[in-house]
């Protein structure tokens, strides 16, 4: 089997050359050559979109929407450059053996996106020798992407460092929260329930967030957090998280917003309890109560926008803050359906009954 490609094999392929090592680790399995014989046909019209392809030998013929022909062949300029199936290419074809790199568009367009945000940041962070492998996981997170390199920079400084022992119960659910954790070194493992009903739902590692949760509804901690091995946690106080972290994340609309939203093709997410769900919830909306959020986000479609709505706001704040840290894309309906006049809060909750569901790959289905 084909080896994937070493980073120094990867320097004159634009734009993948600016990527970190850590980064170009992560498309390691997508970074192996593929063969391409004489006459074999790459894609064509017919082709879903979503990869960037890169040409390491050979030559393609490159055929426009328009019915131009062109050559690209390995080693010259263009072809250091990345092209991808869509826009004005119909169809590309190998006019002699070859071999190409295909990577995955939106992953590699996510990697560039948090690398640009951060570059002068990272320049920075480097130069001063505090570039690490637990900060470089932690601002891979696409919760960064949004926030400013100020706010990164600020937010490092007010850490506070706090050495665990294996075994050791730092966060109790029920208990009141006032500050969120980021793991430096070790892992922790988050419990939920109590007594019987008491189930595991994740484990943390390095550059991992957590505690956030209570921050953002002003309501106890609702899950147990215990260090897995000997660990670093580092601690930030409530008022800086929210200042720093939670402003710049988390976007509000109002109801027209979201209604304009909807009409382009967005998608209602109701993250109250099922009951309050059935009594009244926007028509077609899926309902994913937070607390099992994290775990049902895996049938979302990340290309989809998703517009989160609870009573208050606090809660759909939350969840738009965890949608963004597993790379969604989400707003929320600001203050809450309580907030509405009661001709519009009839209006948006004017579903009942078990409504919809999710289905793997963002498919939405009745559920009777």
């Amino acid at each position: 089997m084909t080896k994937p490609l070493l980073p120094d094999q990867l320097r004159s392929l634009i734009p993948l050359n600016s990527l970190s090592p850590r980064q170009l680790r992560s498309l390691r399995e997508q970074l192996v050559p593929r063969p391409l014989l004489a006459g074999d046909l790459l894609f064509d019209s017919e082709a879903a979109t979503g990869s960037s392809y890169f040409l390491l030998a050979g030559t393609l013929q490159m055929c426009s929407t328009e019915g131009e022909l062109r050559r690209l062949a390995a080693g010259s300029p263009e072809s250091c450059h990345a092209f991808a199936a869509g826009g004005r290419l119909s169809q590309v074809r190998a006019l002699e053996d070859s071999s190409v790199l295909m990577v995955d568009s939106a992953q590699l367009n996510r990697l560039l996106a948090w690398h640009q945000a951060h570059a002068d940041l990272l320049l920075t962070l480097s130069s001063d020798g505090e570039l690490s492998d637990w900060l470089e996981e932690l601002l891979e997170n696409p919760l960064f992407a949004k926030v400013p390199s100020e706010n990164v920079r600020n937010m490092l400084a007010k850490l506070e460092p706090i050495e665990l022992a294996a075994g050791h119960v730092l966060l109790r659910e029920g208990e009141a929260g006032d500050c969120c954790y980021f793991i430096q070194r070790g892992g922790v493992q988050i419990m939920v329930g109590l007594g019987s009903e008491r189930q595991m739902v994740a484990e943390l590692g390095v550059g991992a967030c957590f505690g956030e949760e209570a921050l953002l509804t002003d309501h106890p901690r609702n899950a147990t957090v215990t260090v897995l091995e000997d660990s670093c946690v580092l601690r930030l106080a409530r008022q800086d998280f929210l200042d720093l972290l939670k402003a710049p994340v988390v976007a509000e609309l109002d109801l027209a917003q979201a209604n304009a939203l909807i009409a382009q093709g967005a998608q209602w997410l109701d993250v109250r309890l099922l009951d309050e769900y059935q009594r009244g919830h926007a028509l077609e909306a899926l309902n994913m109560p937070l607390h099992l959020l994290r775990l049902k986000s895996r049938l979302l479609d990340r290309n989809r926008l998703y517009l989160c709505y609870c009573d208050s706001g606090k809660r759909s704040a939350n969840a738009v803050f965890i949608l963004t840290q597993l790379g969604f894309t989400a707003c929320s309906l600001r203050h809450g359906v309580d907030a509405l006049s009661a001709e519009h809060y009839a209006a948006l909750l004017c579903g009942q009954g078990r409504g919809y569901l999710a289905r793997s790959g963002g498919r939405t289905e009745r559920s009777g």
